[in-house]
């Protein structure tokens, strides 16, 4: 049976995080992380601690890494919330795409100003500070739960394949919409995998990256907990054009360690993989304010 395995773990910090700088005392998550050339890209969603009842609940900041563990932030946000209502409460959960134009192509969460309902925007542009187009891809029906944390792949059959998450009954889930583009139109299907009743994963599911490499199928390093939202990171497979799943690890790779403080929360959360040779680079949070990566191998 394949197995993914944890080799090392390596903390991620902001060159501009420390005591004088303009993100100190923020909580930090959701680290987008990507290269170009031998350059890694960051994008991470930024918000206040403690959150104030008018503070968006996130920001989209961009940073620059020689060697993907400290990353010279950029002088402003990427991504702001407003003027667009369905993201004026905050902006949250980066994923990045290029597009065939060369530009950058951004799903994002975007919170409304009453906090009451998050959705999938996307925004395009020539750099990371010049994002100009939004639009709306996904939103749940009114009074029904929020649909964030994007996934784009696209499958061996040349279609496109839209991971999120989304509220049922209490509880969060993975769903899939496929699409023949990055422009859609997207069509929701069947969720791609479901709870386990009697293991860590047993209560909420939420999306995570997805590593394609030839010879190997496709695998998501998604988010599990049980009712009391202990989240911590696991693994699924899906046959190349994701229409079945064709392994799932037992156990969860990632766990938190031992909290520092007794308020914080018990959460590990993956956000995206560099693939480097034979070693996957995911990058993660803690506590929803530490980043972190770990350098993961499979094994047969």
């Amino acid at each position: 049976m394949v197995a993914y395995v944890v080799e090392e773990l390596q903390d991620v910090t902001l060159d501009i995080a420390g005591p004088e700088g303009r993100l100190a005392g923020h909580d930090l998550m959701s680290p987008f992380v990507w290269t170009e050339g031998q350059t890694f890209r960051l994008l991470v969603r930024v918000l206040n601690n403690p959150l104030g009842p008018a503070d968006p609940t996130g920001v989209i900041w961009a940073g620059d890494s020689e060697d993907g563990v400290m990353f010279r932030m950029r002088e402003a946000p990427a991504i702001a919330p407003g003027p667009n209502p369905d993201d004026a409460g905050g902006c949250e959960d980066p994923t990045v795409i290029h597009g065939e134009d060369g530009h950058y192509v951004i799903f994002y969460t975007g919170v409304d100003i009453a906090r009451s309902q998050g959705c999938l925007l996307v925004a395009r542009g020539p750099t990371l500070t010049d994002l100009r187009e939004q639009r709306v891809v996904l939103k749940a029906p009114e009074g029904e739960g929020n649909i964030k944390e994007a996934t784009l792949v696209q499958g061996s059959d040349s279609q496109f394949r839209l991971f999120y998450e989304y509220a049922r009954d209490g509880a969060s889930r993975v769903g899939m919409a496929v699409g023949s583009s990055l422009n859609g139109p997207w069509t929701v299907t069947d969720d791609p995998f479901s709870i386990r009743e009697s293991s860590w994963d047993n209560w909420h599911l939420s999306t995570g990256p997805v590593v394609q490499r030839d010879g190997c199928d496709p695998v998501m390093f998604y988010n599990g907990a049980t009712v009391d939202a202990r989240w911590r990171i696991g693994w699924v497979s899906f046959a190349p054009d994701f229409s079945r799943v064709t392994g799932r690890g037992v156990e969860p790779i990632l766990m938190p360690p031992p909290a520092k403080a007794r308020d914080a929360t018990d959460i590990a959360f993956a956000a995206s993989c560099v693939v480097m040779g034979d070693d996957i680079w995911l990058y993660y949070s803690l506590e929803d304010k530490i980043l972190r990566r770990a350098r993961v191998r499979r094994y047969l």
